[in-house]
């Protein structure tokens, strides 16, 4: 592996670069707050090969959203569920938009 590919990884959302250690100081929050919204399936840490919990940018930016709601008085399980709604709304809503693109392409042959 070159420099330039560990950088790649790095410019990488999905990449799981941060430890347990490193992912709740950087959130503001506490390991068993991570491991709560892992046992609630919000988000699945990967694991390295000796099995620690490894974080990537995208997954800190739903635990941080987790968070927000549960400090503003959410339930825990409440919380990922209404970021879980949220995720398949905004799906729905550009899986829509690329429909309509296609229709008014269909349209506008016509």
């Amino acid at each position: 592996m070159t420099a330039d590919d560990s950088y790649d990884r790095l410019e990488d959302d999905n990449y799981p670069a941060y430890t347990m250690g490193q992912a709740p100081e950087m959130l503001g929050t506490t390991q068993n707050f991570l491991r709560a919204i892992g046992e609630a399936r919000l988000i699945t840490p990967l694991r390295s090969e000796g099995g620690h919990r490894r974080y990537s940018r995208y997954q800190l930016r739903i635990a941080a959203r987790a968070r927000e709601l549960v400090d503003h008085g959410t339930p825990i399980e409440a919380a990922c569920r209404i970021i879980i709604l949220e995720d398949q709304l905004e799906e729905a809503q550009r899986i829509n938009a690329a429909y309509r693109r296609t229709a008014s392409l269909h349209t506008a042959d016509t």
